[in-house]
């Protein structure tokens, strides 16, 4: 019998359920006919065609990732044919603008994006508590109190 405390593997767990959303999102991009589409490019696309083009610091701190990671997501939409980028006011800044092949998608991933969010409000019912609720707290927790000083607290 297994006694594994709930809490034991969480990263892990995570992680499987991270995999799990996003392996089937890209199965979706690519049955719109969109296989190289990634689902981490959703939400720049999304910034940028809503707000206008924008830096990378600012992608990132809207995002809520580092500036390296959203830096690499945009080398790869680059390389793509999907962004396009041009100096800002300080030569530091890079601004994201989106391509034209990227507005012609635009119809098709409003229509995906639609559908994901009706999807994850589905998946939502069915859980004993709203995934995005808890997510949502567990970040505002962590914000407060990380995990590290948790642990500290516990050795």
């Amino acid at each position: 019998m297994d006694h594994t405390p709930a809490g034991q593997f969480l990263g892990t767990r995570l992680r499987h359920l991270l995999d799990l959303l996003e392996t089937d999102v890209a199965r979706v991009y690519t049955d719109l006919g969109l296989p190289d589409f990634r689902p981490r490019y959703t939400p720049v696309i999304r910034l940028v065609h809503t707000r206008g083009p924008q830096s990378i610091r600012d992608l990132a701190d809207t995002i809520g990732v580092t500036h390296s990671a959203i830096s690499q997501t945009v080398n790869q939409m680059r390389r793509d044919g999907l962004v396009d980028l041009k100096p800002g006011d300080d030569a530091r800044h890079r601004i994201v603008h989106l391509t034209d092949h990227a507005r012609t998608l635009l119809p098709t991933l409003h229509a995906e994006w639609t559908a994901t969010t009706a999807a994850a409000r589905d998946l939502d019912t069915e859980l004993p508590y709203p995934l995005t609720t808890l997510i949502d707290a567990a970040l505002r927790a962590l914000g407060d109190k990380p995990l590290r000083d948790r642990i500290t607290e516990h050795m």
